[in-house]
């Protein structure tokens, strides 16, 4: 290993861990909750800081990282677009090296997927995903945590997927490929899923429906997102015209399972990629996933920082 190399794990896009892995975080993840929700003080992580670095702008990711890093004892240090110079004035890979020498974990809310695998390949620290555009592991570890809480295990189930093929989408099936469901796919044309670009290997882990209604048809779980992502707002008006008919309503969640379940990783727009009878309705679990945020990362954080546990 060269000087200054590390062997740090890290967490940028879902494919990162296995399904083992991932059972094991799960079960982290209830204890963690449970402790919590008792209110029993519960912190292994005194004396380390997580270093958020956001250029996309976020609050469920900044609160659920910041309380949950508080909550485990760490300390907390937020920078933004404004006051860092993450690929500007300075190279990623000098920021990663100066940065992961301060801290004990890094967390990046960014753009291009490339630029935090760039600072991940120099940090001596672990690096986790608050989000790209292409991947958005930690919001599909909440949504699975969130079924398997509700519902049970989430294999050999079907998830339907309404809307964008985008960065969520992309992760859905990375986690579809290794925890054995599947997911129904349904998109606007020109707005699908790419596998080569969600990373998968075994396309037989999705199914691309024309018609968002046959899509809904006999699913476990109905998810959608915003229509327009960040860095996309110039095609609003546009994705607007082309998304009209996926819009979750009643009718497509009359088709699924009469105990599916809805999720959305917020914010919503209510009349536009979800009707708000549903995102208010009695299958929406769409709050519950938004806390869990905080569960699971903290199990995340946990584990990329003192392994296993017991």
């Amino acid at each position: 290993m060269k000087p200054g190399q590390t062997l740090s794990k890290h967490y940028l896009q879902f494919k990162d861990f296995r399904a083992e892995e991932y059972a094991y975080l799960f079960e982290r993840t209830a204890i963690i909750k449970k402790r919590f929700k008792n209110y029993e003080k519960y912190q292994p992580l005194v004396d380390r800081t997580l270093a958020m670095i956001f250029e996309k702008a976020s609050t469920r990711t900044r609160v659920s990282f910041e309380a949950g890093m508080y909550q485990m004892g760490g300390s907390v240090v937020h920078l933004t677009t404004g006051d860092s110079q993450l690929g500007r004035a300075e190279p990623v890979e000098d920021s990663a090296r100066v940065i992961s020498r301060m801290v004990d974990l890094v967390m990046i809310r960014t753009f291009e997927q490339a630029k935090i695998e760039r600072f991940a390949a120099h940090s001596r620290v672990p690096v986790i995903n608050g989000l790209t555009n292409e991947f958005h592991p930690c919001q599909i570890l909440a949504d699975l945590f969130t079924y398997i809480e509700h519902r049970g295990a989430i294999q050999g189930k079907v998830v339907a997927w309404v809307g964008d093929g985008n960065n969520m989408a992309n992760t859905w099936l990375q986690a579809a490929e290794i925890l054995g469901f599947t997911v129904h796919v349904s998109t606007p044309s020109g707005y699908g899923v790419d596998p080569a670009v969600a990373g998968i290997t075994n396309t037989g882990c999705y199914k691309v429906f024309k018609d968002p209604m046959d899509a809904c048809r006999g699913a476990h779980l109905v998810t959608t997102d915003v229509w327009t992502s960040m860095g996309y707002e110039a095609e609003n008006e546009e994705r607007r015209k082309a998304f009209a008919d996926w819009c979750v309503d009643a009718e497509m969640m009359g088709v699924a399972r009469k105990d599916a379940l809805f999720m959305h990783c917020l914010p919503a727009h209510r009349g536009e990629e979800v009707a708000a009878e549903v995102i208010d309705g009695p299958q929406s679990v769409v709050w519950d996933e938004a806390e869990n945020r905080m569960h699971v990362q903290k199990a995340l954080m946990e584990y990329l920082l003192l392994g296993r546990i017991g």
